[in-house]
């Protein structure tokens, strides 16, 4: 086993270091973020690693501090007649009663950068470019390692790229990249390491795994992420309770229902955090608006009826032979009232148990309380919506995410998908019913269906 690449994560203070670091291990409670300055006062470490290989080490330091003084003292250090490279010359100051009062802190970065692999030079693109900045640069370059300037907060709009471009050219830095601890790129990573492998010939292939081990991860959250989405929409699908038709009935049916819909919601957005490693205060169904309910006589959609004449047809068929003379016309279909009652006191229904009862609760003047089409449009758009929202997140973002009016029109105006349709005529289906059924083939079918059209 290769020794991991050793980077030193360093900067001027406040500008995001240890915020990089939360994104690229996906911690956020990897050190301490905060608009202090000098919140990290040690180094600290974090590992990579692909299949139990740890492949990449990264440590962040301190922030540099006084720079300008530093580079002073560093010139004065050479003695008459010396030419000490570099690394000479930092080893002398880290040998020296300064490195431990005075310039503590710049101490720590740079035993750290001699210690490793190269450096990310992190830098806030919102800050203008001071001389602290090149002598920031001046001094870690006598470590003698590579270095990597990284453009923090690219996404903000009042980022000045161009002038860092421009500033880091002039001191011969000409490969750098642009990343955002809070919004990072899709793309962000993986340009990351790339430029690390051109800087760092040897260490590319590491890198290149690191690279496909990661996107193979990001797809599999995406995956999941589409799973548990489709679970909340066939359980709310499937959802259904049987009550009087008694108005103080209804509404206490209606509000219990809104409850279990947006407990069940609460359930998947805990998990999409969970899967994607974020808090459980990042967001939260809370923050949405209510859920309403509606009253449906969904025993009878075409699914359904589909069902019923297929399981129940020559039940139904022999009742009506036995002379029953009242009509039931329901969602187009004639069944003899006595010839129902009397097939399913006949055993006529055993083939279709999930249905009996429901076709007697109707009989006796029960309603079916279920989730309208409009609700489970709404499920799917916001909580798609949350999983594209943490699927772009940085670990080092800190405000709770806010979801905005959904623009995927495919769910807001199209047809919902056939799965959906069918949980209807499924109460089974749903770990919200009592009774339920959730290894059946058909459901894994329809769900991994419903994953696909997600």
């Amino acid at each position: 086993m290769t020794e991991p690449l050793k980077l030193a994560v360093v900067g001027h203070t406040n500008v995001g270091k240890t915020s990089l670091l939360r994104t690229l291990t996906r911690d956020v409670g990897f050190g301490e973020v905060s608009h202090r300055p000098s919140t990290t006062r040690h180094v600290e470490g974090a590992r990579l690693s692909v299949a139990g290989e740890p492949l990449l080490e990264l440590y962040d330091t301190p922030g540099l501090e006084d720079a300008i003084a530093l580079l002073d003292y560093l010139e004065r250090l050479e003695r008459p007649g010396e030419r000490l490279d570099g690394p000479a010359r930092l080893e002398r100051f880290l040998q020296g009663s300064e490195a431990r009062q005075r310039f503590e802190q710049e101490a720590k970065v740079l035993r750290q950068l001699l210690a490793s692999d190269a450096g990310l030079y992190v830098i806030d693109a919102r800050e203008p470019v001071l001389a602290k900045y090149r002598d920031e640069l001046e001094v870690l370059a006598g470590c003698g390692k590579p270095l990597l300037p990284v453009l923090n907060f690219v996404a903000s709009s009042n980022h000045r790229e161009p002038d860092w471009r421009e500033a880091l050219a002039r001191l011969g830095l000409h490969a750098l990249v642009r990343f955002d601890s809070v919004a990072p790129p899709e793309d962000g990573e993986r340009r990351l390491y790339e430029s690390l492998g051109i800087l760092l010939e040897s260490a590319r292939p590491a890198l290149q795994r690191l690279i496909e081990d990661q996107q193979a991860q990001r797809e599999a959250r995406r995956h999941s992420a589409r799973q548990l989405i489709a679970e909340l929409l066939l359980d709310c699908a499937a959802c259904r309770r049987s009550v009087v038709a008694e108005p103080a009935q209804e509404a206490a049916a209606i509000e219990q229902l809104r409850q279990t819909i947006r407990q069940r919601e609460q359930r998947c957005v805990d998990a999409l955090l969970k899967l994607y490693a974020f808090r459980s205060q990042d967001a939260s169904a809370e923050d949405l608006p209510l859920l309403d309910g509606r009253w449906g006589d969904d025993l009878f959609n075409p699914e359904t009826l589909k069902l019923l004449g297929v399981r129940l047809g020559s039940g139904v068929a022999a009742g009506a032979a036995a002379g029953a003379g009242v009509d039931l016309l329901v969602g187009g279909l004639t069944l003899g009232a006595a010839a129902l009652a009397g097939a399913i006191a006949g055993g006529a229904l055993q083939t279709a148990r999930n249905y009996g009862s429901r076709l007697l609760g109707k009989l006796k003047g029960q309603r079916e309380l279920t989730v309208d089409d409009g609700v489970l449009r709404l499920l799917a758009l916001r909580q798609r919506q949350l999983a594209h929202a943490l699927d772009s997140r940085g670990h080092a973002a800190q405000d709770r995410i806010k979801l905005g009016t959904p623009q995927d029109n495919s769910w807001r105006d199209g047809k919902l998908p056939e799965a959906l349709n069918k949980a209807r005529a499924h109460p089974q289906w749903s770990s919200l019913n009592a009774g339920a059924r959730l290894s059946q083939a058909e459901r894994q079918e329809q769900l991994e269906a419903l994953v696909q059209e997600l």
